[in-house]
């Protein structure tokens, strides 16, 4: 059994159906559409259509996979149960918890009530990510800000590749001398790895972006264009600032979706508990975690669900049959950074911040426009044909 039907739900149990033709297979997904999130960075930057990332769930689903079409409610671990929002229970004899995560609008006072006008925009969800094109796109002049929130978040890198493409942008129409461009991160860099932070305060540099670290968006008043931020000082002492705005781009709060919250399988933070290699649960060994919900350090993108994929997978059939679980998964997760409307600089690394490139002849820092067609051709291509599939 499988709760949600994303990039880790599909991947598992198409991977599954082709290992194992025999297996009884079933998914819990209540969406009719299936996104390819990492487009949604391009959507906002007005070089990709929402509807080049959009598929129809039933498409992807291998045709012997038992799609529910429900939500997941509760979580009952002793009895191998998960209660339906319909009301209806389903048994299973191991399970995979892969639904993603929330993305907590609430928590910024008056966002949700200002998002998709008033110039506040954000890629984080396909009913805004268009509107965030129709800011930059429209825009002449002015104060653009772009935040981010506290960690965890999925691709930590998205806050500030949508800003890059405002600004490239805002330079090939010869109008970014007329803005004021401001990243305001709730972290104190601005990347997690410091190998990648240096090279991006030079592409920072070269957009003449002012960066604002240890400030948290908590307030924005749509209509009298303000945002307040919560700073937080080297000794630890909060206060609040607000900007004024002609354009924000807002990355939201994140967390854990409230059913894993409050159920069995949540560790300390919320997230699914489960081992940092095997991805099995630390409580209930025929439950298995991974993408975006787990509780896991990686970064939580795409990358990481196609390296989790095979080592949920295997050990599943290993504990089947009777077999030792393999410590497969070592963190990796990748950011491929769009620092222009041309170029990528691809951060891959794994646990504790680890640099590990695919290529290591060439150097990860550096922008490239073999990467800018990975983000835009190559990597969605993977995606939808070879990763979705179960390869």
């Amino acid at each position: 059994m499988i709760v949600g039907g994303g990039a880790a739900g599909v991947s598992v149990a198409n991977n599954m159906r082709r290992q194992n033709a025999n297996i009884d297979i079933a998914i819990i997904e209540p969406s009719e559409k299936h996104y390819y999130q990492p487009g949604f960075t391009i959507v906002g930057g007005g070089a990709y259509t929402l509807k080049e990332t959009t598929r129809n769930e039933a498409d992807l689903i291998h045709p012997t996979v038992k799609w529910i079409k429900d939500y997941a409610d509760t979580f009952q671990p002793d009895e191998n149960t998960v209660a339906l929002r319909s009301g209806d229970s389903i048994s299973y004899d191991y399970l995979v918890v892969c639904p993603g995560l929330q993305l907590d609008w609430d928590k910024i006072s008056g966002l949700k009530e200002t998002l998709n006008k008033n110039n506040v925009c954000s890629n984080y969800s396909p009913d805004t990510v268009e509107y965030t094109w129709e800011c930059i796109k429209n825009i002449e002049s002015g104060t653009a800000l772009f935040t981010q929130p506290p960690m965890p978040i999925k691709c930590a890198g998205a806050p500030q590749k949508i800003m890059y493409l405002a600004a490239d942008r805002f330079r090939k129409k010869g109008i970014l001398d007329k803005f004021n461009i401001e990243f305001c991160n709730a972290g104190p860099a601005m990347f997690g790895v410091p190998f990648f932070a240096k090279a991006l305060m030079k592409v920072v540099a070269s957009y003449g972006i002012k960066t604002n670290f240890n400030h948290n968006l908590v307030a924005i008043d749509g209509p009298a264009k303000i945002a307040t931020f919560e700073t937080t000082d080297s000794d630890g002492n909060k206060q609040q600032v607000t900007k004024q705005f002609d354009m924000i781009h807002v990355t939201p709060p994140q967390s854990a979706p409230d059913f894993i919250k409050n159920s069995p399988l949540a560790g300390p933070a919320g997230w699914v508990d489960v081992n940092d290699k095997t991805l099995q649960h630390n409580k209930y060994s025929n439950i298995f975690g991974l993408g975006d919900a787990g509780s896991t350090s990686n970064a939580k993108t795409a990358a990481a669900v196609r390296k989790q994929v095979p080592v949920v997978v295997d050990n599943i059939l290993s504990l089947i049959n009777s077999k030792q679980l393999a410590e497969g998964y070592d963190g990796y997760g990748s950011c491929p950074l769009t620092t222009s409307l041309s170029t990528v600089m691809l951060a891959e690394f794994s646990y504790g911040g680890k640099v590990t490139p695919s290529f290591p002849f060439l150097d990860p820092r550096k922008n490239r426009f073999i990467w800018w067609w990975g983000k835009t051709t190559g990597f969605p291509w993977l995606y939808w044909h070879l990763m979705l599939k179960g390869y």
